[in-house]
């Protein structure tokens, strides 16, 4: 009976060290792309982007839900052809993971050319892949408005 515990609890201490392992990598992955967008990097960006992925930002527009889907290829372009300097910062990401699937939702902020631009929510969907976790899908809130201050402090 001891023998069969202890198996368990191997099992499922080693269960819990592959999703720790994999929530480290999940985390990284998002925060690559972060710092691909900040570096204007479209062949990094496309090191964690899923090829087929889509993007939808979501914000309020005149009393109205308005949310703008695009492709990968689209964010690349966008990427490649914009000029000015933009940072993405998240905190206290929940992290889901079952098997193959991940998923983060994140409050960030975002500032551009050093100032405060937005904050809102990130929620990404990622697959593990044999190169390791890729983007397949993110949306994000666009919230300009009634934003608490990052736990983050100032952009520096």
């Amino acid at each position: 009976m001891l023998g069969m515990a202890l198996a368990t609890a191997v099992i499922a201490g080693g269960q819990a060290a592959q999703t720790e392992d994999d929530r480290t990598a999940v985390l990284a992955t998002v925060q690559k792309f972060f710092d691909t967008m900040a570096a204007r990097d479209v062949e990094g960006s496309r090191l964690v982007l899923m090829p087929d992925g889509r993007t939808v930002s979501v914000r309020e527009q005149n009393g109205q839900t308005v949310a703008r889907a695009s492709t990968v290829e689209a964010y690349l372009d966008s990427l490649a052809k914009g000029k000015s300097a933009s940072r993405e910062r998240m905190w206290n990401p929940e992290v889901r993971i079952r098997g193959a699937v991940a998923s983060v939702w994140t409050p960030y902020d975002f500032w551009v050319d050093g100032k405060f631009s937005h904050c809102g929510i990130d929620a990404f969907t990622l697959i593990k892949t044999g190169d390791g976790w890729k983007i397949s899908s993110g949306t994000w809130t666009i919230e300009r408005e009634g934003c608490a201050p990052s736990p983050l402090g100032p952009l520096k």
